[in-house]
């Protein structure tokens, strides 16, 4: 069942309701009886299985296509102790 995030107009009381897809939106809020309004916050989303990442779709290479290589970093000068 989803939880759906609600914020009062008036008195500015926040809450969450668990409700199911087919229910209506609250419109009063429990606290002092004011109109409400839904709050929409980001989702996060996780890709999980096969496609989802650069080596899935990535061309192959082929043994007569030789490998491209990648440049070596450059060496980072060391900390100088005190």
């Amino acid at each position: 069942m989803p939880t759906y995030q609600y914020a009062c107009n008036a008195c500015e009381h926040e809450f969450e309701a668990f409700q199911s897809f087919s229910d209506a939106s609250l419109t009063q809020c429990p606290e002092c009886k004011g109109e409400i309004r839904k709050v929409y916050s980001a989702v996060g989303v996780v890709f999980k299985g096969s496609g989802f990442y650069k080596t899935d779709s990535a061309k192959k290479t082929t043994a007569s296509e030789p490998a491209k290589s990648t440049p070596a970093a450059a060496p980072t000068p060391a900390a100088k102790a005190d």
